[in-house]
């Protein structure tokens, strides 16, 4: 079948229900587990309703586990097939240039936040699998469309939901880059923590998430320091404000997989705040994480030649004139040796007289390129492109694939196209995603057609 000829009717229904989810903020903002009707909290409870009933009144089987994430389910037979999305998006930092939850159409894109992750890629997985139903192709698997919601912050989700499902036998994520992912760096993410008073720095914060680069960061200071700082915001073509004793430095938003990408406001501030204060959060920033994207400071830079180097990220920090707090994210291959990476950041650390916590790690996941999983889906890709040429890689971002035993991620961005993922103005392509729904629509007949 021609599904790309099919997903081009299917067009003004992809856009009409990626609109309504696009509108909805999703952005988690407090996990109350004791909320059993919305524990990521409201909207995200009011996008998984949006989907289920969507798919119940479309004729889908549908399931709701426990407010944590959901299914969309046709096909038969014993085996399952997992196709994994997410509805939670990570805050809308940075300057947009419509409201990040308006849904903005134009020039055959749509703006917002979620737009690429992983919003529209789910919903062109959904219109997929809706093709496959309104032309009745007989399934030997079960084939779930699985709803996480809270995949940017932890997964907890997924947990819950394999808590009560069966673990899928093979899956693939629409949330990452096409023509494969068949691996994903360990995702490591750390706190370093202290108490010390300042004679200047009264506060400092940046950032929200481990999995972001910061792209402001706001001092209030107790002296004046309006004149040098001025100064070094013109020295070093800083881009910065003064009011009264409060001075920010703006950066640049990127994801945390590609650190480099971005322009870290913490560093710039640090830049800024070494030559005024002895605090030991402000120096242990300079010596160990000022504008080093891959741990070489603190010594623990690794290359593997399938997975690429360790990056590191400063994600946020938090510091009160008495606490401080900073977080930290590290994307390291599969040659990383963990514990002796740990004992460093602990070395350096207690050299400012900060403390470790570790906050989460996920090893990294890996799929052999000769996989049938993986050749089967490759093919269904290089159909409906024509693209014989890209290669299909690894990465150092993180999808829901890593928790299934065997999956990968699985488009939608197209080699050589811009990805705005974590980044202001993001937007999908439309046509873009309608060839993503059939090279989706293929890929499920591949696998689990009769």
């Amino acid at each position: 079948m021609d599904w790309l000829e099919i997903a081009r009717k299917y067009q003004d229904e992809y856009v009409n229900l990626v609109k309504k989810l696009l509108k909805i903020p999703t952005v988690l903002e407090k996990y109350e587990p004791s909320n059993k009707q919305a524990p990521f909290g409201k909207d995200i409870k009011k996008a998984l309703d949006l989907m289920l009933k969507t798919a119940k009144d479309d004729g889908f089987v549908v399931k709701n586990i426990d407010n944590y994430a959901g299914h969309i389910e046709i096909g038969d037979g014993e085996e399952v097939l997992g196709v994994l999305g997410h509805l939670d998006v990570v805050p809308a930092g940075g300057k947009w240039h419509n409201p990040p939850f308006s849904a903005y159409e134009a020039d055959g894109k749509i703006y917002a936040r979620g737009a690429m992750d992983d919003k529209g890629p789910t919903i062109a997985a959904y219109i997929a699998m809706k093709m496959i139903k309104d032309a009745n192709i007989k399934l030997n698997k079960k084939v779930r469309l699985i709803l996480g919601c809270d995949e940017e912050s932890g997964m907890r989700c997924i947990t819950r939901y394999l808590e009560s499902e069966k673990m899928p036998d093979l899956g693939f994520a629409p949330d990452a880059e096409f023509p494969l992912i068949y691996a994903e760096k360990g995702i490591y993410s750390f706190d370093l923590e202290g108490d010390f008073e300042d004679d200047l720095i009264e506060s400092l914060k940046a950032g929200e998430r481990y999995n972001v680069v910061p792209d402001e960061c706001v001092v209030v200071v107790k002296k004046n320091l309006q004149k040098e700082f001025i100064k070094y915001l013109q020295d070093t073509k800083t881009h910065g404000t003064v009011y009264k004793n409060t001075y920010t430095v703006f950066g640049k938003n990127a994801h945390a997989a590609w650190p480099h990408l971005g322009n870290n406001a913490i560093y710039l501030m640090v830049n800024f705040l070494k030559n005024h204060t002895t605090n030991p959060l402000v120096h242990f920033i300079d010596k160990y994480l000022n504008a080093d994207h891959y741990g070489k400071k603190i010594g623990i830079e690794v290359f593997d030649r399938e997975m690429k180097e360790l990056t590191l990220n400063t994600g946020f920090v938090v510091y009160d004139g008495s606490k401080a707090k900073l977080g930290l994210n590290i994307r390291y291959p599969k040659n990383y040796d963990f514990n002796k990476g740990e004992a460093k950041i602990k070395k350096a650390a207690g050299e400012f007289k900060l403390s470790y916590s570790l906050s989460g790690n996920s090893t990294p996941h890996y799929v052999s390129p000769e996989d049938e999983l993986v050749k089967s889906l490759h093919q269904a890709y290089k159909k409906y492109t024509g693209d014989h040429d890209s290669k299909i890689m690894s990465i150092g971002g993180g999808t829901y694939a890593r928790i299934l035993k065997k999956a990968v991620a699985f488009g939608p961005n197209l080699p050589g196209k811009e990805d705005l993922a974590h980044q202001p103005n993001e937007y999908l392509v439309i046509k873009d995603m309608i060839t993503a729904a059939a090279i989706y629509a293929e890929s499920i007949v591949m696998l689990a057609g009769a």
